[in-house]
């Protein structure tokens, strides 16, 4: 889990990553900015879910926990896009 960033990455933030843009269905991962305080559990750094709409500037992202569907709204900051193998 990570608990600090490197000495010269603290304080700043991915454009790319701020304005990234998913589409419903698409898998993506949760992956914590350090820099930006965050509004969910930091026990799901790492968990992988679905994408189901945009809700202003955050994401409906469905994750299973414990096999037990859940709902949270996280920003696009914290968010991985994954890719499916075929």
């Amino acid at each position: 889990m990570l608990k600090r960033k490197r000495l010269r990455t603290r304080g700043k933030i991915s454009f790319s990553r701020y304005f990234q843009v998913f589409k419903p269905g698409d898998s993506v991962a949760v992956v914590r900015e350090l820099s930006i305080p965050i509004g969910y559990s930091k026990r799901l750094q790492g968990k992988v879910g679905k994408i189901i709409s945009k809700q202003g500037e955050a994401y409906h992202v469905e994750i299973n926990d414990l096999n037990k569907k859940k709902h949270y709204f996280i920003k696009p900051i914290h968010l991985k896009k994954i890719e499916e193998a075929k």
